[in-house]
């Protein structure tokens, strides 16, 4: 005869994560690749190169293409170590122990078999 076991849940995690936003670290483009050493240029944040206002970078494409390039090393954003930064947000109700409501789907009674 198998045995099992059931465990209910009755709330959810009291700490919920969620991605909110992405940003750009330190350049590892390694400037070094053709001599088959390693260099890279230390630029230490990816910071959006803004429009120098002349000729056709006025348009969407030159915008566009112009926030992809690193104002501080001229490196394209791919090179940056991409940093996922996640929002913590606290139940308070399951922080703080409150187990005296009860709903129907929250209570449950054990049946042997």
């Amino acid at each position: 005869m198998m045995k099992r076991l059931v465990v209910l849940r009755r709330r959810e995690p009291a700490v919920r994560f969620s991605c909110c936003g992405v940003r750009y670290g330190e350049c590892r483009r390694n400037h070094a690749a053709s001599t088959g050493g390693h260099a890279v240029d230390g630029c230490r944040e990816f910071i959006a190169a803004e429009d120098g206002g002349g000729g056709n970078s006025t348009s969407a494409v030159g915008v566009a293409a112009a926030a992809l390039k690193c104002a501080a090393c001229g490196c394209h954003r791919s090179f940056h170590r991409r940093v996922q930064v996640y929002e913590v947000a606290w139940d308070d109700d399951c922080a703080s122990g409150d187990t005296s409501s009860s709903s129907p789907s929250s209570s449950s009674s054990l049946s042997s078999e």
